[in-house]
């Protein structure tokens, strides 16, 4: 079972992620850790216009491939990454309750509920 704590460095290392991302010029409208109480885990979920257009493996890919880059290993694999099209129901969700700027926030989001749905937990970088 994974610890349904979201670390210091989860954090930290999702924000350097996120700036290789930028970096390399993909266009992330949303990246955020969100907790799945079923799962009892969390993900990394990154928002790619790619997944939309040519399809999840495609945008796996490209964030592999940037991940692989980073100089600092970071304690993230790609096992931790959830990648959604821009319009999924999820980003709808949060979206409707928040936004940020295109830069990185750390804006944490506990035990809200938006439109009749609990959103137990979830740390947003960007929503776009």
């Amino acid at each position: 079972m994974v610890a349904m704590v979201l670390t210091d460095g989860q954090i930290e290392d999702g924000e350097k992620l996120l700036q290789s991302l930028d970096e390399s010029k993909l266009k992330v409208n949303a990246a955020l850790w969100f907790y799945f109480p079923d799962r009892e885990n969390w993900k990394l979920v990154f928002s790619l216009p790619e997944v939309a257009t040519e399809g999840p493996r495609a945008g796996y890919e490209k964030v592999q491939s940037v991940l692989s880059k980073v100089k600092d290993p970071l304690g993230i694999r790609l096992a931790d990454i959830m990648l959604v099209r821009p319009k999924s129901d999820i980003l709808g969700l949060l979206r409707s309750a928040i936004k940020t700027g295109p830069g990185i926030s750390r804006i944490r989001f506990s035990k809200n509920v938006v439109n009749g749905q609990l959103i137990e937990d979830a740390l947003i970088y960007r929503l776009v």
